[in-house]
């Protein structure tokens, strides 16, 4: 295996046999894991309705202002409302001189 630089824990004892990950740390915090069924399932549902909205091109607007939080503190982020055009604008460009994709 070829070190890329991801750290591991490799495990003890074996040093004739090769070097094998047993558990990757993460390299952001992961949150707690739910521990009942209806927190699972309400988690699952979640992430599903997420992927759906970015598979369609609906940004997270939660996601961007927890973003704004932990690495913008000093600036504001930007309303719902102005995200969402800031997106639209992103995707759909309609400056003149701009080619882009046409939305009808």
């Amino acid at each position: 295996m070829v070190n890329a630089g991801i750290p591991f824990r490799t495990q003890t004892g074996l040093a004739t046999t090769p070097r094998l990950i047993t558990r990757c740390i993460p390299l952001v915090p992961v949150a707690v894991q739910p521990t009942d069924l209806r927190a699972w399932l309400r988690l699952i549902a979640h992430r599903v309705a997420q992927s759906f909205r970015l598979m369609v091109g609906v940004q997270d607007y939660g996601n961007y202002v927890n973003h704004m939080r932990q690495h913008h503190p000093d600036t504001a982020p930007m309303t719902e409302r102005e995200f969402h055009r800031y997106c639209l604008d992103a995707r759909f460009p309609s400056k003149a001189g701009k080619l882009g994709k046409c939305p009808c």
